[in-house]
Parts: C-alpha cells; structure tokens; sequence
C-alpha cells in the first residue's frame, strides 16, 4: 500500500480546498492513500471566522469525486445546521465513507476548540478491502480511555489528524514533538496496528506548528519520517 503525507500548511481561509485538489491530483497516480492535517481545509484559529469558512459536505464534491482515483482523507470545520464538528473525513471510491468528529476539544491556554465546535461521542471504525480502520483528531489520542475504546475496536490502521503547536524548545529537540512520539507509539503497539501521524506546519498569528508527520508499526517503530518545519508531500510504501 502507498500511502501519502501532505504536511501542508493551511491558510485561515477557503483557498486550502484549492490547494488540497492540486495536490491529490498529483499524486493520484501514484499512491493508494494520501492524508491531510486536522483542519487542513481551514486552518486551526479560525474563531469567529468558523461561521463564515465551515464546510458543508455537498461543497466537497470535487474531493469526493477524486476519491475514485486514490483515498482521500481529510480534516475540516464543517457545518450542519447550527452545529459545527472538527471533522476527521475519509473518501472512498467516489463517496464519504467515513466522518470522526474530534470528541475531546482542548479548552485551556492557547486552545478554544470548545467555544466554537461541538463535542463527537464516540470512537467508531469501518472495513476497506478487509482492513479495519480508525480515524482520531488530535487531542483525541491523549486521553486514555480513548486508547481503551481503540483496543476494543482492533483497526489495522490507526489515522491520526493533527495540528499540534511547537513548544518546550530545549537541548534535546522539542518536547511536544518526543510526547507525540510516545503516545504514537504506545497506541500502535496496544492495538497492534500501524498509525499514521500527520501534523501540520506553518504559523497563525505567531503559533507555529511543528510537523514531524509519521508512519509507525505495529512494533512501535517509527518507519517514516517527515522534516519538522517543513511543507512536504512523501510517499511511502508500507
């Protein structure tokens, strides 16, 4: 299977839509699987902007149709009604065959999610060509009885969406980047699966986000590896 990282770097407008279609496009032909980053059709401090830049789904045609070429999975504010979801989306076969909506919104120091989305409840997964597959947004994979909701559910692969800032600069490297890293890791190994990380770069309003996306094994092993800091699209083959 090839799968594709695209550690992009959203802007906090709708113009990411256009960019994620070029990209699929280019690499279409040559991978089975290409995942974007949490929110990747939005940007991550969208606030207010929320009411005016969310997605409804009948607008992602385009991306549902290039799923007849190759899986798309993708992360966006989406709306419906009222409501609006952190949404983790997977395209298939020219179709939405599956939506996670991020179930633990971060509500503390830099993060806001709570105020302007609303809550997921559960923890699902679905069959492709008889694999297993779960999708998760970020903070998701912090909490612990997310992992226990994981093993239950047994995926043979893991899709992790991603828009984690840097922080904790010292001589080592970046201490956000080293927890990730042990939480991926720890999660692969519990479910025997492999786990396929990807975190966005860039900056908004002088928050950075780090990147250092990844595919991990079901021995824990981080078997590929993207740049930190860097815009990149990579094909692996696992």
């Amino acid at each position: 299977m090839r799968i594709t990282l695209a550690q992009t770097s959203p802007k906090l407008n709708r113009s990411n839509l256009g960019e994620i279609i070029d990209i699929v496009k280019t690499n279409m032909r040559d991978s089975d699987l290409i995942v974007f980053p949490e929110l990747a059709l939005n940007g991550y401090l969208l606030q207010d902007k929320l009411y005016e830049d969310a997605w409804i789904l009948d607008e992602l045609q385009e991306l549902q149709e290039l799923s007849k070429n190759i899986d798309v999975v993708v992360g966006a504010a989406l709306r419906d009604s009222d409501v609006f979801r952190n949404a983790a989306l997977y395209f298939s076969k020219g179709k939405l065959l599956s939506q996670h909506n991020k179930v633990h919104l971060p509500n503390y120091g830099m993060f806001e999610e709570a105020r302007y989305f609303n809550a997921g409840n559960e923890f699902e997964s679905f069959r492709l060509k008889e694999k297993k597959i779960s999708m998760l947004v970020c903070e998701d994979l912090w909490h612990k009885s997310v992992h226990h909701d994981l093993i239950k559910e047994n995926p043979d692969l893991i899709i992790a969406l991603v828009a984690s800032p840097a922080r904790g600069f010292n001589n080592d490297g970046l201490v956000i980047q080293k927890q990730w890293y042990e939480i991926i890791q720890t999660v692969a190994k519990e479910c025997n699966a492999k786990l396929i990380f990807v975190n966005r770069v860039g900056f908004e309003d002088g928050l950075g986000f780090w990147g250092g996306s990844a595919i991990v094994n079901e021995n824990a092993e981080i078997i590929y590896q993207l740049p930190n800091y860097e815009k990149l699209i990579q094909t692996f083959e696992i």
